[in-house]
């Protein structure tokens, strides 16, 4: 690798980011989360201890035997692209890259001791050049942030969920971790997201491969200001009904929903942070051993409380006023599943009415902060 900061590859002239740390691209709830787990000592030891058990030597098997390795005389665009992203990302060990038959469009990128990708064919004949180069720059990422690991972890740990479904508290215990895997897993999607975005760094092409993503190869029936207004809807619409239903729609899922991704990808470009990034300016490895555990989950827990406090959504809006300190739970959520106009709290027979009209009258006297 040359020492210049800046390479001219395919098509343009993009951006090297030298000896970048994945802090700098990571959402702040996964950003937390690895900052803890690198901290925790022997936290590598014991993963791979657990790699007997692990089905990462038969996935990598599986790979070799039965899909195609990409190199420069296999897929040579494509390795071209991965060679090009670690080169942007200044990830020095290129990592193995597969392609398998499967018309289902998919990436990933697991492994405990290497990282390995994988994407499909179905992914390989969606997208376009640009759109393929996100993708890489996506699970290039992966790779840099070690998310590889956790993710084969959580492949193994919901295969394990299946095996021992028939042991009511086994089941409960693993489905447990497997949740909160998930949620952090999610928000590792849209740290890859970024990632992609500095690798392409075209907007336009991100956007227009989670599109495709979501709705096939027809981008002249699809428009990305439309679809961006999809995700505007999908968070503000509905009631408290409707925000229930999200959430058990999402608990099943490893990835946000694709427009959520496209809103959050364009809300982070439009970001001083990008800026600063693409200017220079960004968290180096060399830094990551003194990064600290504490601000990273204060900034973590600084991040959702922004998102409580600007969401549109009926759930989130009423967490945010009750945090506040407005209003009566109670009648804020028979008014919100009912669509009640007036104060709820006066329609008892019991004698809770009365009750209820004092504490809403004092509240209704204080200022909104």
């Amino acid at each position: 690798m040359t020492d210049s900061s800046s390479e001219n590859v395919p098509g343009r002239h993009r951006t090297r980011f030298p000896g970048i740390s994945s802090r700098a691209y990571e959402h702040p709830a996964d950003r937390s989360a690895l900052v803890a787990l690198r901290k925790l000592s022997g936290f590598d030891t014991v993963f791979k201890a657990l790699s007997g058990l692990l089905p990462e030597r038969s996935l990598r098997l599986l790979f070799l035997s039965d899909s195609v390795r990409v190199s420069d005389a296999q897929f040579a665009h494509l390795h071209t692209m991965l060679r090009d992203a670690c080169y942007i990302l200044d990830l020095e060990k290129v990592p193995q890259m597969y392609v398998t038959q499967d018309p289902k469009p998919n990436a990933m990128c697991i492994g405990l001791d290497e990282p390995i990708i994988m994407v499909t064919t179905g992914l390989v004949e969606l997208l376009d050049e640009e759109e393929m180069r996100a993708v890489v720059g996506h699970e290039v990422g992966h790779a840099l942030s070690g998310h590889s690991v956790y993710r084969t972890i959580l492949l193994f740990l919901t295969n394990l969920a299946v095996k021992v479904s028939w042991i009511p508290l086994g089941n409960v215990a693993v489905m447990a971790i497997v949740t909160a895997l998930r949620e952090w897993f999610r928000k590792s999607e849209l740290s890859a997201d970024r990632a992609g975005l500095l690798v392409g760094q075209d907007l336009q092409a991100s956007m227009r491969g989670l599109m495709k993503i979501a709705g096939g190869n027809h981008l002249h029936e699809m428009n990305v200001d439309a679809f961006l207004e999809q995700a505007e809807e999908y968070e503000a619409g509905g009631d408290l009904r409707d925000s229930v239903l999200k959430i058990l729609n999402m608990l099943p899922r490893t990835h946000p929903f694709t427009t959520v991704r496209a809103a959050e990808l364009k809300k982070w470009a439009e970001s001083r942070d990008y800026q600063r990034i693409m200017d220079g300016h960004y968290p180096r490895r060399s830094e990551d051993k003194d990064t600290s555990v504490t601000d990273s989950f204060r900034e973590s827990a600084s991040h959702y409380a922004d998102s409580v406090r600007g969401s549109k959504d009926p759930l989130m809006k009423l967490v945010g006023d009750i945090a506040g300190g407005a209003g009566d739970l109670g009648g804020r959520l028979r008014d919100r599943f009912t669509g009640a106009a007036g104060g709820g709290g006066r329609s008892g027979s019991n004698g809770s009415g009365a009750k209820d009209d004092g504490p809403g009258a004092g509240a209704a006297g204080q200022p909104e902060g």
